[in-house]
């Protein structure tokens, strides 16, 4: 055999490989932008039932006019965050806040027994429970893919082609916190 057409035959080899893992790479990264596209989908959905809740709970809770601002302002400062580092300290301040609101709800039979509220609070819980998959599965897409982009020989294309591990969507420690209840 040719030593020529050995040669050859491991030059072609080598493109594939190339190919192959720059084309993995491109469809694990499109898939971690989405996986925060979704994310950002069910935020805005939170984010538009937040006034909603507000504006219902209001006239109900007079004397709860700070646990209200701080809902609002929460609420502002996370839609204007970018990074999923800025994201995630800015949602465990909404959650907080809306823990807050929702202990003070249930001091108020009147407003616990209003029909808006109820469905508000369902609807805010399940979007929760939407944003909380949705950071799971943005998290396992990142882990995969900054694993990737480490791994040898794929690293190899990742740099040619300059490919940047993402950050993850991490809680700040401070929210990891158990919230304390005081009962009396």
């Amino acid at each position: 055999m040719n030593p020529g057409w050995i040669i050859l035959g491991l030059i072609i080899l080598a493109i594939l490989w190339v190919v192959v893992t720059y084309n993995s790479l491109v469809a694990l990264r499109n898939r971690v932008r989405n996986a925060w596209k979704q994310i950002s989908v069910q935020l805005k959905r939170r984010y538009d039932l937040i006034p909603n809740l507000v504006e219902t709970v209001k006239d109900y809770m007079e004397y709860e006019e700070e646990t209200l601002e701080k809902v609002i302002k929460a609420r502002n400062a996370a839609t204007s965050a970018t990074t999923p580092g800025e994201q995630a300290r800015a949602e465990g301040a909404v959650t907080a806040a809306l823990r807050q609101l929702f202990a003070v709800v249930e001091n108020y039979p009147q407003l616990k027994a209003n029909e808006n509220v109820a469905q508000l609070m369902e609807e805010l819980t399940s979007t929760e429970n939407k944003i909380a998959f949705a950071r799971q599965l943005y998290n396992d897409l990142v882990m995969k893919y900054n694993t990737r982009i480490e791994q040898f020989p794929s690293n190899i294309v990742a740099n040619w082609f300059g490919f940047k591990p993402f950050e993850f969507f991490d809680i700040p420690e401070e929210e990891k916190a158990v919230p304390k209840v005081d009962l009396r």
